[in-house]
């Protein structure tokens, strides 16, 4: 397990949240001064289908989530310090269970 990102300063954040899935999954966007963009965000309890354009980093920072990539049939865990990739063009399920994952999603 690597280390928790706990802030990210030097950033803007959009203070109108993206929310989905009837507000199961709410997040933030944040822009870095070099111009590049992440997501903040936490997803409730329950199990959900997201696609990707761009290659993604979800990176954990609070509660846990399994993971499904697709094309496999295998559920994988993940939690806070903990990251995994899914390409893009591609969609992943995710489903959490007990508190509220939290997350950075990194893009690129």
């Amino acid at each position: 397990m690597s280390s928790i990102t706990e802030s990210l300063p030097g950033v803007a954040v959009a203070t109108k949240a993206n929310v989905y899935f009837d507000g199961k999954c709410v997040s933030h966007g944040v822009t870095f001064a070099d111009g590049s963009k992440k997501t903040v965000g936490v997803i409730l309890p329950s199990t959900l289908t997201f696609n990707t354009g761009a290659p993604e980093i979800m990176e954990g920072t609070g509660g846990s989530c399994e993971y499904r990539l697709d094309g496999t049939d295998t559920w994988v865990k993940s939690g806070a310090g903990e990251k995994f990739s899914v390409p893009g063009n591609a969609k992943f399920d995710i489903r959490v269970t007990g508190e509220p994952y939290s997350y950075i999603c990194h893009f690129g």
